[in-house]
């Protein structure tokens, strides 16, 4: 077997075995009533998506638990899939149209729609090649995408099945409103952020209704505002009535500046006495806590901005048409030259920003669809706290349920083109007489509309007549449902639900629930909660048993990744410089369960040097491979192995075992990975086959080099897929590939701790000599003489027994191991428990020299301790350091003090 090459090449292999497994649609999963399912569904990336490291991240978690599942035997089910990205997508083909001087509006909506499927066609599939540069092994010919035929029936089905139970409504309710978009959004689509502007503080005139009135009562009151220019839309101002300043205002008028208007002065509750003045201005048309006081008082609402966010017709003529930044600074101008601003004072506040363009968002009131999550949010508690489906880290499950706790209508209406059309239909004569009823209501509409009254009809087909007046004018819902309003129904709506044909049902009843999400902390309010939800309204069953939710990627400084800051890494080219082994291997190393995960491009280089260790270490065994002697049951002939290094190292290898498989099951990866590094590359590397060089030819050494490299192989194959895959056909093998090779069987009586720790005792003699030779720089092609002093018997007896490993591995000339040695001259020493290790120096180095360097050591690793320390002393550098840096630094100051006691040790046992 001398034919494998020299050097790993993850470039020449990883396309050749992806493409084999792709070709025996070894992924492929069916119904198999002996065996248990294990499904997960993947988080759809959006067709807009490229690779990045958090879907790196993401799916090499994921594909884990798939091909450890299906090695243990499941019938296991990765369903792929990609969501059409209703807002990103319809921008990027908004913005490669503008670049030919044209808007979507220009086109019409079915032309923009066909260019939106054409621009799909090309580049929507660009994330699917891409995860399977990852390696992903999902069941590919089931790729679902959350706009095919099927699933779009089973969106709409959701659509009118909610709203017959009314919990879809339509309401004239304020909303979060992109004005770059001219979209509504959902609360968790407007992520706010803090922003430096100004808190204005405006004088608005008090009506004096009598001469003695003007004489007893303020002239003026002041009220403090972040946005001015929303002060044309005012329809009242507010105190608390409880804020004794205020109270013989409650019930009086004042001028609304600019707009010369009298409205009213209330009292309400939600009134803060202590920000800015304690009285507030009441814009219930734009600012979602004045709406809900305009309610409790039957206040109007003046709508005075357009889509964009310019200034309408309801606003005074001097301002309309104006953006509403510029019209703030209009007004604010205005407000100065009529005396009636007081002052401004810097004030920084949050504000809400769209998820995909981060503009600010502007609240809106507008008719908009909504679920009423109130009403679905109970059940999605209950199985969470009854332990039905379980957070990892725990943590989760206590910030899930105070978020389901404080549930809101979940506005799904959308007013782009690319998405679900809402399955809702207009009476074009019903709806002209319910708007002019409304219209000349002068106070806010009722919070729900009825549907029938306005003649809206929910239906999958386009309805002949209204069921109301009869009418045949009918046109459908210009809107789109927001994106997650298709995604919340992926657990089932994938599998063909609601139109299952036997084999859709089978598979349904079979995979359903599926077991595990992986996603990110992100979209817990956006997807996880909205799906549980979904899945028991719909399923009557929970989506899935656990959550598992990984940390944020950042860079090295702890800054999130984007393109904007030029910090991100991109996967694709650390596979193609390190390979896709090394990336997976990496990046899991580091996913401490819940922790955000710190990478920069040289974090890369373990993996790298881990799959050449792997690729060297098994090529060394296979070149001195005898396929004939290791085609045994190694249960059975384990009865004959006598060597004290051989028991070990099977030891060694089935507690590895039961530790990996224990971490996978627990969702603790990097425990996993760093458990099968440890074992592979400092005890069956550094010191099994080191050992076994000298008797290489042996049976048991040859049965146990192999049977050891095959498990490992097995065992690491969920991490690093392509090396193992490459290596284990070179190996004498049965089945046609290691994926579908059955997981190793814990044979717990190979497992024994007196064999590991004699095994031990022999190691921390060797490591300490090795030291002894590095601290003091003994020529490594030097043989010395050694005296091992023992106090124990047994351990004297061990060490004599085994004296070969120690001479062979430790470069030994002479070596006596005793008890009650005299300890020679000028020697260095190594003190352990039990044990005293003596090597004589003379006329090896010079004594002096070497002593004298090593106290020039000391003293220099003593100054860098000392400059580490002040800065874990640092509580500014505490604080403000990312945790990553602060740990590096820890364990810097650790290794530090390790290396001086080592070398003051060297020199205190010198004479």
């Amino acid at each position: 077997m001398s034919n494998i090459p020299s050097k790993y090449n993850p470039n020449q292999t990883e396309d050749k075995w992806y493409q084999f497994w792709e070709e025996n649609n070894f992924f492929h999963a069916e119904v198999d009533e002996k065996k248990k399912p294990y499904c997960i569904v993947i988080p759809p990336p959006n067709i807009t998506g490229i690779l990045h490291m958090g879907h790196a991240l993401n799916s090499t978690i994921q594909d884990i638990l798939i091909r450890f599942h299906r090695m243990q035997g499941y019938a296991t089910l990765w369903m792929p899939g990609t969501d059409h990205a209703g807002i990103a997508t319809q921008n990027v083909v908004e913005k490669e149209i503008q670049q030919e001087g044209r808007r979507r509006h220009d086109l019409g909506r079915e032309k923009f729609l066909d260019r939106t499927w054409q621009w799909r066609q090309k580049y929507g599939s660009t994330i699917i090649a891409q995860l399977k540069k990852l390696g992903c092994s999902c069941d590919w010919p089931r790729t679902r995408f959350t706009m095919d035929e099927q699933y779009s029936i089973a969106v709409a089905e959701v659509f009118i099945q909610l709203a017959q139970k009314d919990l879809i409504y339509k309401a004239n309710y304020i909303i979060n409103w992109c004005p770059r978009c001219q979209t509504a959004l959902s609360d968790e689509e407007s992520a706010h952020k803090e922003v430096k502007g100004n808190l204005y503080y405006i004088r608005y005139p008090v009506v004096e209704r009598t001469s003695k009135e003007a004489d007893n009562q303020l002239n003026y009151v002041v009220v403090a505002t972040t946005r001015p220019e929303t002060m044309l839309g005012d329809t009242a101002v507010a105190v608390n009535p409880k804020d004794k300043r205020y109270k013989k205002l409650i019930g009086k008028s004042i001028i609304l500046p600019l707009v010369n208007e009298e409205i009213p002065i209330i009292a309400d509750s939600a009134v803060d006495p202590k920000f800015g003045t304690g009285i507030i201005k009441v814009t219930p048309a734009h600012d979602p806590n004045d709406f809900e006081i305009a309610q409790r008082h039957g206040l109007f609402a003046k709508v005075i901005m357009n889509a964009d966010a310019t200034m309408n017709q309801n606003a005074p003529l001097d301002y309309q048409q104006m953006d509403r930044f510029e019209a703030r600074e209009a007004v604010l101008g205005d407000l100065e030259e009529r005396g009636l601003l007081e002052k401004t004072v810097p004030h920084q506040h949050s504000v809400g920003h769209c998820y995909r363009c981060h503009t600010m968002v502007e609240p809106y009131l507008s008719e908009q669809w909504f679920v009423d999550m109130p009403k679905l949010g109970n059940p999605a508690s209950e199985v969470v706290k009854d332990g039905k489906i379980n957070f990892h880290p725990a943590r989760w499950r206590k910030v899930y349920l105070n978020w389901m706790k404080g549930l809101r209508g979940w506005c799904i209406s959308r007013q782009i083109w690319w998405g679900h059309r809402i399955p809702a239909w207009y009476c074009l004569n019903c709806k002209k007489v319910y708007d002019l009823t409304r219209k000349n209501k002068k106070v806010l509409p009722s919070e729900k509309i009825d549907l029938a009254e306005a003649g809206i009809m929910v239906s999958l087909e386009n309805p002949k007549f209204c069921p109301k007046c009869g009418g045949t004018e009918i046109r459908q819902d210009e809107d789109v449902l927001d994106t997650w309003f298709s995604s919340w129904l992926w657990p089932f709506a994938t599998f063909g639900w609601p139109g299952l044909g036997k084999k859709e049902q089978a598979e349904l009843n079979y995979f359903y629930p599926t077991q595990v999400l992986v996603t990110a902390q992100e979209i817990i309010f956006f997807w996880v909660a909205r799906m549980i939800m979904a899945g028991m309204h719909f399923m009557k069953e929970v989506p899935f048993r656990d959550v598992y939710i990984h940390g944020t990627v950042r860079d090295i400084t702890g800054t999130k990744m984007s393109k904007s800051l030029g910090n991100i890494i991109d996967p694709l080219d650390i596979i193609n410089q390190y390979g896709c082994d090394a990336l997976r291997f990496s990046i899991i190393s580091l996913v401490a369960t819940g922790q955000d995960v710190f990478l920069s491009k040289d974090k890369f280089e373990s993996g790298r040097n881990f799959a050449n260790k792997i690729w060297n270490a098994a090529r060394f065994i296979m070149i001195n491979l005898d396929e004939k002697k290791v085609n045994v049951d190694l249960c059975v002939f384990a009865k004959g192995i006598t060597e004290l290094k051989d028991k070990w190292i099977l030891s060694r290898f089935y507690r590895t075992l039961d530790s990996v498989t224990k971490s996978l099951d627990n969702f603790r990866f990097n425990d996993a990975a760093r458990t099968i590094y440890e074992f592979f590359w400092h005890e069956f590397c550094d010191w099994y086959i080191e050992l076994s060089k000298k008797d290489i030819s042996k049976a048991a050494t040859q049965v146990v080099l192999y049977k050891v490299l095959e498990k490992t192989l097995r065992i690491l194959h969920p991490v690093m897929p392509f090396i193992t895959e490459e290596l284990w056909q070179n190996l004498p093998h049965q089945g046609e590939s290691i994926m579908q090779s059955s997981w190793p069987h814990l044979q717990k009586d190979f497992i024994d701790k007196k064999t590991e720790d004699q095994m031990q005792a022999i190691i921390s003699c060797i490591t300490a000599l090795r030291n002894i030779r590095a601290v003091w720089q003994i020529d490594p092609a030097k043989k010395v003489e050694v005296k091992i002093c023992l106090t124990r018997k047994s351990l004297q007896d061990l060490l004599n027994s085994h004296a070969g490993y120690i001479k062979d591995l430790a470069k030994i000339e002479t070596l006596e191991i005793g008890q009650k040695l005299k300890r020679p001259k000028s020697c260095a020493v190594a003190v352990m428990a039990d044990t005293e290790i003596f090597v004589p120096l003379a006329g090896i180095i010079d004594v002096k020299k070497e002593a004298k360097r090593l106290k020039e050591k000391i003293h220099n690793l003593e100054n860098i301790l000392q400059n580490s320390q002040r800065k874990l002393r640092n509580k500014q550098f505490l604080r403000k350091a990312p945790k990553e840096i602060v740990a590096q630094e820890k364990e810097k100051s650790k290794q530090l003090k390790e290396s001086i006691q080592k070398l003051k040790d060297n020199l205190k046992g010198f004479k």
